[in-house]
């Protein structure tokens, strides 16, 4: 009788394989397009089933794009913000959390794909008739309000809290993050978005020197405002 062992996974069943298949081929047809310019059976065909094969898994497309939208955040919230995934779970470090959102910035230059469908998406739900309206606002929200608890906890770790206030510097981290990803979708190779994120943070005193090399910097720089040393000063990993 075969036990199963440590390097037996789960294998997926062959609905999830088919809703995977679904889900990808939704994601690249609503990158390439919008929500409105693909039809069901735009999204069947290319994920090479029938209409009714596709309706088998997803009742409507708004169903099909709120799974697409929520399946990347589930998996950012597990690390990010686990609070919101399953309340009163353990935090991150401020530090480490901060770390694994640069790591997100990073990662989005290697998804160009998820990075369009979010901002030909985001824009689009602007109008309160989109299917993606009440998503886009929730979201949005949670971010700022996450974001701002974790800006409050790195001040508070580099000992200058009330410098700056923590849900206006969030609100201006999205705005950054957004219009840096709409900048790099237009001219990728004169946006280096994660550097950028890093000079903005860093010049808010927000980021620990946590390499060997940029300890060093920190350490040589001079006050604020003082040659290179004053933008570089706590850049993380």
């Amino acid at each position: 009788m075969h036990r199963p062992s440590e390097g037996d996974a789960r294998r997926p069943s062959k609905g999830e394989r088919t809703r995977a298949r679904i889900l990808d081929s939704a994601t690249e047809l609503f990158s390439r397009s919008g929500f409105h310019a693909v039809s069901l059976r735009d999204i069947a065909a290319h994920a090479g089933l029938t209409h009714a094969g596709l309706l088998h898994h997803f009742p409507g497309k708004e169903s099909l794009l709120m799974e697409v939208l929520e399946r990347r955040d589930r998996l950012d919230a597990r690390e990010l913000f686990p609070g919101i995934a399953h309340p009163g779970a353990p935090v991150p470090a401020p530090a480490e959390r901060l770390r694994l959102l640069i790591g997100v910035v990073a990662r989005n230059t290697r998804t160009p794909g998820l990075v369009t469908l979010y901002a030909k998406l985001s824009a689009e739900a602007t109008d309160p008739a989109h299917p993606a309206h009440r998503y886009f606002t929730r979201r949005y929200r949670l971010l700022r309000a996450e974001l701002s608890d974790l800006v409050r906890a790195l001040q508070d770790e580099a000992g200058h809290p009330g410098d700056l206030d923590p849900s206006v510097v969030a609100g201006q981290l999205l705005a950054l993050m957004d219009g840096l990803q709409t900048q790099w979708l237009l001219e990728p190779g004169a946006v280096p978005m994660e550097e950028l994120v890093r000079d903005f943070l860093g010049r808010l005193g927000l980021l620990p020197a946590d390499r060997p090399e940029e300890a060093d910097r920190a350490e040589g720089a001079g006050p604020a405002g003082e040659g290179e040393g004053a933008g570089a000063a706590g850049v993380s990993g």
